[in-house]
């Protein structure tokens, strides 16, 4: 019987990827390649964009004067160690800060948050597609301003939805009603699936949580199936052999 090794996140002594070679599923890059720049920077989306990466992943949110950024955490203690949040500062307030490398654990000055057109624009040079989770909660004036950035920037078709609000994805069915998105979760519960079909929704949930018959209910349901977080070769090797479609990790290729 399959089962998943443990993991841990490697980011100080890393100097490149990890490859899998002839896996039939797609990966991606989790917050750009995070495992080897810092998380959700431009630095990080260029590095996944110049490998093989099918997909770069990135978080947005919005800031107090409406910019989309690309940033996970709602809150600037992690990152940064400032007492504030995200959605009190304007982009100018929140770029004057800059974060610290994994190696050296110093400020670099390219560090800083990126907007959102910044990810999309790297992503489009290189050809990948963008799997954009929305953070926190969005409205439907969100939702729509959100479309049209993305549509300024000519790359709908290449954008991948992700949330793990379920309103998000609903105001988000309001307005695309058929484009690609997933639901991001840890486990996956018998009265998703049904839900999830409904909706036209696909599954990124967390990779310790599934087993291969979970696996086969997702696809037999024409889930297209998207695990996170999975840092470990033989964990990738696993999961490719359940057939699932995607993979999230912060290094592997």
């Amino acid at each position: 019987m399959d089962q998943f090794v443990p993991g841990k996140l490697i980011t100080e002594t890393l100097r490149d990827t990890v490859k899998v070679p002839n896996k039939k599923a797609k990966m991606i890059a989790h917050r750009g390649l995070c495992g080897l720049e810092l998380e959700n920077t431009n630095a990080s989306f260029v590095a996944a964009g110049q490998r093989s990466f099918y997909g770069v992943e990135t978080d947005t949110q919005r800031t107090k004067d409406g910019y989309f950024i690309a940033f996970h955490d709602g809150e600037l203690n992690g990152m940064m160690g400032v007492d504030a949040k995200v959605c009190d500062l304007t982009l100018a307030e929140l770029q004057q800060y800059r974060m610290k490398d994994y190696w050296e654990k110093r400020t670099r000055s390219d560090l800083f948050i990126p907007t959102l057109d910044e990810y999309i624009r790297i992503c489009k040079h290189y050809n990948k597609v963008c799997f954009l989770e929305i953070k926190g909660k969005f409205s439907d004036q969100d939702i729509t301003d959100l479309i049209a950035l993305i549509k300024e920037e000519d790359y709908l078709d290449n954008i991948v939805f992700i949330s793990g609000d379920w309103d998000n994805l609903m105001a988000l069915r309001r307005q695309l009603p058929d484009h690609p998105a997933q639901l991001g979760c840890g486990k996956v519960e018998d009265d998703m699936i049904e839900k999830l079909v409904a909706n036209k929704i696909d599954i990124s949930p967390y990779f310790e949580h599934l087993t291969e018959e979970i696996v086969k209910k997702l696809k037999a349901a024409g889930l297209v199936v998207n695990p996170w977080l999975v840092n470990e070769v033989p964990n990738v090797e696993i999961l490719d052999r359940w057939g699932v479609d995607q993979i999230t990790s912060n290094f592997i290729e």
